[in-house]
């Protein structure tokens, strides 16, 4: 091995097992380029609902590119249910119209109400109604197809931090809500308290009756 091979095999590591003199350029390129995604892109468990299985070979391909982690596909509603019970996803990608009894828009509902597992659909459908029904079960993005990389990439980033802020505020309105409880009980502890300290400076019955005869 020259020094550049070394060079570049101790830049890219075992990621140059296959390397090639041939297309070597390009590989290296391409690996290169994957490697670095991975680095700067944000960890996520995805779970992707598609009934398409080409479709959903497609994005399975972009996440692992992306950097994320595909944890499971699924091709019906009641299948999405059941692997996001089981695989615990950080984002479910969720397309719209998918065979069966139950389509994309009743799954995620489902998915968001056991799990708050946030949603981000995935359609080529521009049926208004549709459209209309999917915003009101309040996904955090909506992909339209046909979408490429950044498309796939600026949708989740977006909806994974907008779930975090979102889990934040609720953290921090819990959080005032304990110290605003504290704060009460504490008040209360002290005014008994006070309220104890008075008691006790009252005089017995006896002794009030002793003073109403001194005074006769």
């Amino acid at each position: 091995m020259n020094p550049v091979d070394r060079k570049i095999d101790n830049d890219i590591g075992s990621e140059i097992n296959s390397f090639s003199r041939v297309n070597g350029e390009i590989k290296i390129s391409l690996e290169l380029k994957q490697k670095t995604k991975v680095q700067l892109m944000p960890e996520g468990r995805i779970l992707i609902v598609e009934d398409e299985h080409i479709v959903a070979m497609g994005i399975k391909r972009m996440l692992k590119i992306l950097g994320y982690t595909p944890v499971g596909v699924a091709s019906s509603g009641e299948d999405a249910i059941s692997k996001a019970e089981g695989t615990f996803p950080d984002l479910v990608l969720m397309d719209i119209m998918l065979k069966g009894d139950m389509n994309g828009i009743e799954a995620a509902k489902e998915i968001q109400a056991r799990f708050d597992v946030p949603v981000v659909y995935l359609t080529a459908c521009s049926d208004s109604k549709i459209v209309e029904n999917a915003w009101k079960t309040g996904p955090l993005g909506y992909i339209v197809k046909p979408f490429d990389e950044k498309d796939l990439q600026k949708g989740i980033d977006v909806a994974l931090r907008r779930h975090r802020m979102e889990k934040n505020e609720l953290e921090k309105g819990s959080d005032k809500a304990e110290k605003g409880s504290e704060k009460s009980e504490k008040s209360f502890e002290k005014s008994f308290e006070k309220c104890g300290k008075r008691s006790r400076n009252l005089p017995e019955p006896g002794e009030c009756t002793e003073s109403l005869q001194n005074l006769k």
